[in-house]
């Protein structure tokens, strides 16, 4: 019985290891300086669109707003 159980936790660990060393490796080659770039690049247009959409948002409620009586 104490073989069975040696040689199964010897297989997880293996197991364990193989897994990690693939997910490093595949990390290490999926990330280059383009990919961080063009990141930066998406994410300032989508704020930039965010704050156009904002601002047009503002302007309409602007314009609905009945003027002040004087």
């Amino acid at each position: 019985m104490k073989p069975l159980v040696v040689s199964l936790i010897a297989f997880a660990v293996v197991l364990i290891a193989a897994f990690v060393v693939v997910a490093w490796r595949d990390r290490k080659r999926l990330s280059s300086p383009e990919d961080s770039a063009s990141a930066r690049d998406a994410r300032s247009t989508q704020e930039r669109y965010a704050a156009e959409r904002h601002a047009v948002q503002g302007e309409v409620w602007r314009r609905g707003q009945n003027p002040p009586s004087t």
